[in-house]
């Protein structure tokens, strides 16, 4: 029984880990449905990528903003499964099904607002909400990004340039089709849209990975512990041309601590070396949290 139930474990995580996953694509193309259809579409504002080419294909022909969304996704999403794989292939699926479902529940629905600048602020901090928490289960709704990673193994531009650089393009068409006055307001909300998705993904309050280089590697240790409610890894390492030994401190704090950390440092060990790098997400080993003194 005992081996029966420990070979259940992992399948039981794994389902568990697929209903949130899921779970998260379908309340996050609920709220990208609503920033599109109550605020954004009605006010002929556009996002970028193939959510922008689908608003504006609808406004042309007068077919649903789904139909245009599922269309033309349908050969970014080969490519996908082509180059990327088939869970990122699978995963866009289902987000995109799910935001045409919700947005064929709240099309017939009055819109919020009729004030652009709002539409536009509104509108953009709501579907960035969305849309990074789709981003957030591994699937996306645009295939432009899909394009701007493959082209990023084969160009000296990033992924974000590439986006960027299409989106430019479909931001301009929305000028013609709809006004320049739109189109500004388009860039801003999708500005805001990117923004919003930046903190879905990492947090209103962004995390820091801390090196330090010290020769008081214990002394810092305990009073980042003591002070700092913060626990540090133990790296061992060399200096490159003296080949003196030195232990590297290894720690995770959020923005507001680290101006804490670098003080807590420098009174330990004046000549500590300090690397810091932003992380995106972070998953389990997570000291419980003290009050800073």
């Amino acid at each position: 029984m005992t081996a029966v139930k420990k070979k259940q474990r992992p399948i039981k995580r794994r389902i568990a880990a697929y209903v949130r996953k899921y779970l998260t694509i379908f309340i996050g193309a609920f709220f990208t449905a609503i920033g599109l259809e109550e605020f954004l579409i009605p006010n002929h504002v556009i996002d970028g990528g193939v959510v922008g080419l689908s608003i504006m294909g609808s406004v042309i022909t007068d077919l649903p903003f789904t139909v245009f969304l599922i269309l033309l996704n349908i050969p970014f999403l080969y490519l996908g499964y082509k180059q990327i794989g088939k869970s990122f292939a699978v995963t866009t699926i289902v987000a995109i099904l799910c935001l045409s479902f919700w947005s064929e529940v709240f099309e017939p629905i009055p819109n919020v607002t009729e004030d652009v600048f709002l539409a536009v602020i509104f509108g953009g901090i709501i579907d960035g909400i969305g849309v990074g928490l789709i981003m957030r289960a591994g699937g996306s709704l645009d295939g432009t990004e899909i394009v701007a990673i493959i082209a990023d193994r084969r160009t000296v531009f990033s992924v974000g340039e590439i986006v960027m650089f299409m989106n430019l393009f479909i931001l301009s068409g929305a000028g013609f089709l709809f006004g320049w006055d739109k189109a500004m307001y388009s860039l801003i909300a999708y500005f805001v849209i990117a923004k919003m998705i930046d903190v879905v993904l990492k947090g209103i309050d962004e995390s820091y990975a801390v090196m330090i280089v010290t020769s008081e590697h214990k002394k810092i240790s305990e009073a980042l512990l003591h002070r700092l409610g913060r626990g540090v890894t133990m790296l061992h390492g060399a200096g490159g041309f003296s080949g003196i030994d030195k232990e590297i401190l290894y720690s995770v704090v959020t923005r507001l601590e680290l101006r804490k950390l670098k003080e807590v440092v420098l009174e330990e060990d004046p000549n500590a070396f300090l690397t810091i790098n932003a992380v995106s997400d972070i998953v389990g080993g997570r000291v419980r949290k003290k009050a800073i003194h």
